[in-house]
C-alpha cells in the first residue's frame, strides 16, 4: 500500500520566477547535516540569491543561507557553504548539454519537505529581459482586473 506523503512547502524563491522563464523542473533530494535540517524545520533559509552549478559532474546549490542552529554549538557548519544535490546521473548529463548548448541556467525554485525528507525544486530556466519582465507584470494586473469584474458580476 503506497503512504500518502504531504508536501509541506518551506521556501518559495519568488525572485527566481520574475527573473527567468522556468523550462523545466525537476526534485532533487539536498545532502544536509543534522543541524541544518533543525534549522531548516524552524523555517530560517533563503534561497533568493541561490544558483545551482554542475561541479565534477554533481550538482551543487551556491548561495543557500540556512542560519546556523542556535542549539548546534560546534556542530554547526557555514550556513553559505555549497550543498549537494542529489540527482540521477542521466539527468545532470542531459541538463549538462543543454547548459552548454543553449546558454539557460539552473535555479531553485523552491524548497520543501517530502514526508521526512527536504527536497528542492530546481528548475532549468531562460532570463528574462527587461520587456518580458513588463509583459509578465500587464499580464498579472490583467488577468486580477477580469477576476474582479467576474467576481462584481456574480455578486449582482
Amino acid at each position: 500500500m503506497a503512504e500518502k506523503t504531504e508536501n509541506r512547502l518551506i521556501a518559495d524563491n519568488r525572485k527566481a520566477r520574475h527573473d527567468y522563464f522556468v523550462l523545466e523542473a525537476l526534485e532533487a533530494g539536498i545532502e544536509l547535516v543534522g543541524t541544518e535540517v533543525k534549522s531548516i524545520r524552524q523555517g530560517s533559509v533563503n534561497l533568493k540569491d541561490s544558483w545551482v552549478d554542475i561541479v565534477h559532474g554533481e550538482l551543487m546549490v551556491m548561495g543557500m543561507h540556512i542560519s546556523p542552529y542556535e542549539k548546534g554549538n560546534i556542530f554547526n557548519r557555514d550556513p553559505l557553504r555549497p550543498r549537494r544535490l542529489l540527482v540521477h546521473n542521466r539527468e545532470i548529463a542531459k541538463w549538462q548539454k543543454q547548459l552548454a548548448t543553449q546558454g539557460l541556467t539552473l535555479v531553485p525554485l523552491k524548497l520543501y519537505f517530502k514526508g521526512s525528507r527536504v527536497k528542492m525544486e530546481v528548475g532549468l530556466c531562460r532570463g528574462k529581459k527587461l520587456y518580458d519582465k513588463r509583459a509578465s507584470a500587464a499580464e498579472r494586473d490583467a488577468k486580477r482586473e477580469i477576476d474582479r469584474e467576474m467576481k462584481a458580476h456574480v455578486r449582482q
